[in-house]
């Protein structure tokens, strides 16, 4: 990624530009959350991180421990796993440049919540639940995702919003229900996203394909 390229969703000095949304996609381990990170300090602005991860257990703590570690101080941090809308919409009386990572755990979040599944369930309770979740968890998931669309589109000249979330849609077709559930509307929200993002970028092997900039350049 060139300076030009890095610059792109940030306003020069004394230049004002309307709300920018930067998505950042790829598989596991491709590299979104350091490219995302190198973007938002790239800018040279103030710089809020709002994480969705939650402690569930000893090796997720770990995860988010060496998260942190990794940020710089001066950042500000906001730790949200539900309300996207209401947290971009507090970040942004905090900074300029917002990172949100990740979309893909904020999901997590809310299939479980939504499922309400419990391992003391019998078989039948179940898929009785999931049934339920299939009907629901797109609708209102995708929802909250035009939520936090209107929070940007309100939001101040040169504010700028980076997205992180997974592609989970390259792999074998999940042998679970609730895990194609999970993938399918993962799937639908990425390309609400990428519709409006301004820069979408692809994370390959820890360097990123500028995906918008080649779907503009191919349009005929």
């Amino acid at each position: 990624m060139n300076n030009n390229q890095e610059n792109q969703s940030f306003a020069s000095p004394g230049q004002k530009i309307p709300p920018q949304l930067v998505l950042i996609l790829g598989g596991a381990r491709s590299g979104k959350s350091a490219f995302a990170q190198d973007l938002a300090a790239s800018s040279g602005r103030t710089v809020a991180f709002i994480a969705t991860a939650t402690a569930v257990d000893d090796e997720m703590r770990e995860r988010i421990a060496r998260h942190r570690a990794s940020r710089p101080k001066q950042w500000h941090t906001l730790e949200e796993p539900l309300d996207l809308a209401g947290v971009i919409r507090r970040a942004y009386k905090l900074a300029d440049v917002l990172l949100l990572d990740c979309v893909t755990l904020w999901l997590g979040n809310m299939l479980l919540q939504e499922s309400g599944l419990d391992e003391s369930d019998d078989d039948d309770k179940q898929q009785e639940k999931l049934r339920r979740t299939r009907n629901l968890f797109d609708e209102r998931s995708l929802k909250q995702i035009e939520a936090l669309l209107s929070v940007i589109q309100a939001a101040e000249p040169n504010k700028t919003l980076i997205v992180v979330t997974n592609e989970v849609g390259l792999g074998i077709v999940p042998a679970y229900p609730l895990g194609r559930i999970y993938r399918d509307t993962l799937g639908y929200i990425n390309q609400r996203l990428a519709k409006a993002a301004d820069r979408v970028y692809l994370m390959v092997a820890g360097m990123a394909v500028d995906i918008k900039r080649l779907q503009e350049e191919l349009t005929i």
